[in-house]
């Protein structure tokens, strides 16, 4: 019996079935036909289609290059459809991820989940903290601030913002942000730019 015989013989399992909808999700989110991704993965059409399918587990080998193919963190591709921490389209109140930062006083927690196209933000600012430098980068972002004041800083211009306040600029304009009360300051923030790839003075 050969390997595709004996993958249709295999019953199928509940997680790869999960986890092949998962893969199948993630490739139609971005416009990818089987062929585009298998390529891009360097795996064949046959193997991806039966991974999607639940007809074969997903292989340890193949793993990280699908993920870095569709641009995710590998374990976004194999975590249990119940596991609050990787779910395909929530994240868990309980289950955020913290976004390392440079500058003292600020905290960011991730609330977009691994395959978003857009990265929301809670971020929560201390008082007296803010960035080091003004920075800049690729994308948009947008924000609301959710509870205390911050003074925000787009290319020459200084706004006083407050809770209810909320903004919205090119990536590429150099802004800064500080908290100027004597409470923490917490904003939902969106971006375009994923996580990985903002260099900034936060």
């Amino acid at each position: 019996m050969d390997m595709l015989d004996e993958a249709a013989a295999k019953p199928k399992d509940d997680a790869d079935i999960r986890v092949g909808r998962r893969l199948r999700a993630l490739r139609l989110e971005r416009n990818l036909s089987l062929a585009d991704l298998a390529a891009k993965a360097g795996i064949s059409i046959g193997a991806l289609s039966q991974i999607e399918r639940g007809m074969t587990s997903l292989r340890v080998k193949v793993i990280w290059p699908l993920a870095a193919a569709l641009d995710i963190e590998p374990s976004a591709l194999i975590a249990d459809g119940n596991d609050a921490v990787n779910d395909l389209y929530c994240v868990r109140a309980g289950s955020r991820r913290a976004i390392p930062v440079k500058s003292e006083g600020i905290a960011k927690a991730l609330l977009s989940p691994p395959g978003a196209a857009l990265t929301g933000m809670l971020v929560s600012v201390e008082a007296a903290g803010g960035t080091a430098d003004a920075y800049a980068h690729a994308g948009h972002e947008f924000g609301y601030v959710l509870a205390g004041e911050v003074e925000l800083v787009v290319g020459s211009t200084k706004y006083a913002l407050k809770t209810g306040d909320s903004f919205a600029f090119k990536s590429t304009l150099f802004h800064a942000f500080r908290n100027p009360g004597s409470e923490r300051c917490q904003i939902l923030w969106v971006n375009t730019t994923k996580p990985s790839e903002v260099r900034d003075g936060a």
